[in-house]
């Protein structure tokens, strides 16, 4: 495995880059640095709102790249890169269906902050950790903003009690179980292949110049870029299998560990 000339490292973030506890390591800050000086381009990329992401990576939020809600949206700091939401009539239509579905809670993901309906306290804590900017509608259909995709909650599997009930959309929509309790429903170009695709053209960097890290389906089409892909130990099999190599899980410094060996090449 010759990482010499690797020039851009992707990763995800919960179940990979952050740890259990969703904290970024202080060992990546450091690394971080290494990379900047060796001018390898960072990019992080996560289901997560963009406001969320640059709040876990405060420190370095200057000198990275974002590709945030699943690929919907690309930021170079307060540049725009990319944005690929969903229209009207589209989210009214999604909004009818989830309201069928139990037990779910359903978060507009917009481009000014996140939108949600459930005052339910339990679900509200969960959601704020993915959701730095939000606000709570009465009604979803009340919302004012540009909707870069509905993410769906379930307190028990979005795998088992949501996806059965959306996936008969596939044919129109990008449908991804993108963690253990969410569910993302977005434009068919809205993931994260599509938004990295994006950078590795303007930037002219090939996937043999390309280290991606994931662990959940959400990453499978930009896992699918990079010639250098890995899984983490806690990746959902279907990451594992699509991946060109492994690596240990978040909580052992999985992505630290590979960093170590690209940085050692620069020395």
């Amino acid at each position: 495995m010759d990482l010499s000339k690797v020039k851009m490292v992707v990763t995800d973030m919960d179940g990979t880059l952050l740890n259990s506890k969703h904290e970024v390591s202080e060992k990546f800050l450091n690394q971080f640095k290494k990379l900047k000086e060796n001018n390898i381009l960072f990019v992080a990329a996560s289901g997560r709102q963009y406001h969320s992401i640059v709040d876990k990576l405060h420190p370095i939020k200057n000198d990275i790249l974002v590709i945030a809600e699943n690929g919907a949206i690309a930021k170079d700091k307060d540049k725009e890169l990319l944005q690929t939401g969903l229209d009207k009539n589209t989210i009214l239509e999604l909004l009818d269906l989830i309201s069928t579905i139990d037990n779910v809670y359903p978060v507009l993901c917009g481009k000014k902050k996140a939108y949600i309906s459930s005052n339910s306290e339990e679900f509200i804590m969960k959601f704020k950790e993915y959701y730095a900017e939000y606000a709570l509608l009465e009604n979803l259909k009340s919302y004012d903003d540009d909707i870069l995709k509905i993410a769906i909650y379930h307190f028990e599997s979005s795998e088992t009690f949501i996806y059965p009930k959306v996936k008969h959309l596939e044919s129109n929509l990008k449908v991804k179980i993108s963690g253990e309790n969410w569910l993302d429903l977005s434009h068919n170009d809205a993931h994260k292949g599509h938004a990295l695709k994006k950078l590795q053209d303007m930037f002219n960097i090939s996937s043999a110049e390309t280290m991606v890290f994931g662990d959940f389906n959400n990453d499978l089409e930009m896992l699918a870029l990079a010639d250098f892909s890995f899984a983490m130990k806690n990746a959902h099999p279907n990451v594992t299998k699509a991946a060109n190599y492994s690596t240990k899980s978040n909580d052992e410094y999985g992505v630290e560990t590979i960093l170590d060996l690209l940085l050692e090449t620069r020395n």
